[in-house]
């Protein structure tokens, strides 16, 4: 193992529940869903007609109006959480040089593709945005954050569907690691409720289709899920070596202990059923962080409420954890804010966070009638106080791409 640890020093997120960690985890500790009818298409027409919006954002709080104009809401999104982390930080302008930028985005600007598409088709090439590139382009928003706080560090985006700010954050801990990188600006952003998004997505089946009851639409580990539902967000940390941290005496909020990577090889939108590559990802996490399954007091679930998916994840947390699996507790955020596609891990992992520092274990909400199959302690409709040592976060996605990352309290 190496040696060099990595604390996370700044929490900037943004989704349905609300803007800013304050507002976002008050949101979350209501266990209300944030699910409602889509307003910013019309969805009448459509399979799925409902998804977990940010309904009070203004993009013109962390940039001037002609720089709203030339990005992509997910680029807006993606700045906000990340001006917040960065103060929450409290770096200085001379670590801030140092520091790189390592974000994702599943999507990237999809809103801005399909509009300018649109365009095209209506008005003629001669009418298309010149900023539709870097609308679209899922590193955009890396070199935005970048070119606003002048960090010139390492700077890229990761993709890889919704385990992309999973992957994100797992590239940023090997740069300070291994590459000996003090500061890496991380986390992920996502704007996809659009309305080729929604089509796409409720055409294959893979969303719910509760359009009279959105609020309950969202309902991972129930009997009656469907589907998952989009959500929109961004969820940027600052992860920091911690000799760095100590020498300029930030504040600590976790250390992530532990990572691990793996691929499916099984099919492009379906999981293995039998969970193999998602508990290869967490034995990879486990040793990697010289933790053991006793160390774990929490997971943290992909989640998605999907009929396959959930149960493949249960299979898989059993496999690894062996008899551990029925004293550890387990949630999905998914089920209040919807799911974040790439940004999903990123924003999982702040609440995972927030909650360590609170004693507290948030809930999947909606679960009324648990399947048989989900068969382990899931902590249910409202938050358990409960103390957490260390958590795993898990992020899966299409294409079989498997992430896990394990954080907890730190310890000097």
């Amino acid at each position: 193992m190496n040696k060099r640890r990595v604390v996370v020093t700044g929490i900037g997120v943004i989704a349905s529940s609300g803007t800013g960690k304050d507002s976002f985890w008050k949101g979350l500790m209501s266990s209300k869903s944030f699910v409602s009818r889509i307003n910013s298409f019309d969805a009448s027409e459509f399979r799925t007609q409902i998804a977990a919006e940010i309904k009070d954002f203004d993009p013109k709080k962390n940039m001037d109006s002609k720089s709203v104009r030339r990005y992509d809401r997910y680029t807006h999104l993606g700045v906000a959480a990340a001006n917040e982390a960065i103060e929450d930080s409290n770096l200085s302008d001379n670590l801030l040089e140092q520091a790189g930028v390592v974000v994702a985005s599943g999507v990237g600007g999809i809103t801005s593709l399909e509009r300018e598409i649109g365009i095209l088709n209506s008005k003629g090439p001669s009418r298309v945005s010149p900023f539709l590139v870097p609308m679209m382009i899922a590193d955009t928003l890396s070199g935005t954050i970048a070119t606003m706080h002048g960090a010139k560090g390492p700077n890229f985006a990761t993709v890889s569907a919704c385990a992309s700010s999973a992957h994100a954050m797992i590239v940023a801990c090997n740069l300070i690691k291994n590459e000996g990188v003090d500061i890496i600006i991380t986390g992920g952003a996502e704007a996809p409720i659009s309305p080729i998004a929604v089509a796409a997505f409720g055409n294959m089946k893979a969303l719910s289709a509760r359009n009279d009851e959105p609020e309950r639409a969202s309902r991972p580990f129930d009997v009656e899920r469907d589907g998952f539902v989009m959500g929109e967000g961004a969820g940027i940390l600052v992860f920091e070596s911690l000799e760095s941290a100590l020498k300029r005496g930030a504040k600590i909020y976790a250390e992530v202990k532990g990572y691990g990577m793996s691929a499916d090889a099984y099919h492009m939108v379906q999981p293995d059923p039998e969970g193999r590559g998602a508990a290869s990802a967490m034995r990879h996490a486990l040793n990697s962080s010289g933790l053991s399954v006793n160390d774990i007091d929490y997971v943290n679930m992909h989640g998605t409420s999907t009929p396959v998916g959930d149960v493949a994840e249960i299979r898989a947390i059993k496999k690894v954890f062996g008899e551990r699996a029925n004293k550890l507790f387990v949630s999905s955020n998914k089920s209040q804010i919807g799911h974040l596609l790439g940004a999903s891990g990123a924003v999982e992992i702040v609440a995972s966070i927030i909650g360590l520092n609170n004693s507290i274990i948030l809930p999947t909400v909606n679960l009324e009638n648990k399947d048989p199959e989900i068969d382990l302690n899931c902590v249910a409709n409202k938050p358990l106080k409960a103390e957490v040592r260390n958590f795993v976060s898990n992020s899966f996605g299409f294409g079989g791409h498997n992430a896990s990352l394990i954080a907890g309290r730190f310890e000097d």
